[in-house]
């Protein structure tokens, strides 16, 4: 039955809803592609979010090696300013020891008995000797040289001493039984080690 249109009419509607159908569908066709384009960007920005979490987590740790390692670069230099503060005069103490130890021998060569028999000169160059080893040592004192303790009946110590033979005594086995020659030390380097016997026993 016809509904008294042209059927020109007729074709044209049925164009007209197809081109309908075609557009609608290419509507939800970029609706979805729009959808997942969307999704792909969400995703994105959580693994960008992800990547920046870890570079910043990354640097972080970077920063704090970085402190610790000034940290300790600023501690090895202070210790090796007071080290050199302390041991600069290292070498030069060296040469002096000998010059302690002529006024030692120089010293120890007049027996005490014997010092009262001197003429006022004699005691006066005596005193004048006396003196100025004593001015030697309290300028070795002020920089921190000392002499290394190694009286007959102490205790043996291979860091501070150095045996040079082995004799019987009255003091135990191992002790110290004689000195030869004072040490001396530098802080805590042995600059010079006594040189003593040690006790047989």
């Amino acid at each position: 039955m016809s509904d008294g249109r042209d059927p020109s009419e007729i074709q044209d509607d049925v164009e007209l809803s197809e081109a309908a159908q075609e557009m609608a569908d290419a509507m939800e066709a970029a609706a979805n592609e729009m959808d997942g384009k969307a999704s792909e960007d969400e995703i994105s920005m959580e693994q960008r979010f992800q990547m920046l979490a870890d570079e910043n987590a990354k640097l972080k740790d970077q920063v704090l090696r970085a402190h610790a390692e000034m940290d300790n670069i600023r501690k090895r230099a202070e210790r090796q300013v007071a080290d050199t503060r302390v041991y600069a005069v290292e070498k030069f103490a060296g040469d002096l020891l000998p010059v302690s130890d002529n006024f030692a021998r120089a010293l120890d060569a007049l027996p005490e008995g014997e010092r009262d028999g001197l003429s006022d000169a004699g005691k006066n160059l005596l005193v004048g000797v006396e003196a100025i080893q004593k001015e030697l040592h309290a300028t070795f004192a002020r920089h921190g040289i000392t002499a290394i303790h190694a009286e007959p009946g102490s205790d043996f110590d291979p860091n501070l001493h150095q045996a040079v033979s082995q004799i019987p005594s009255e003091h135990p086995s191992g002790k110290v039984a004689a000195t030869f020659q004072t040490g001396w030390k530098i802080g805590n380097r042995t600059l010079r080690a006594a040189m003593v016997a040690v006790s047989a026993g």
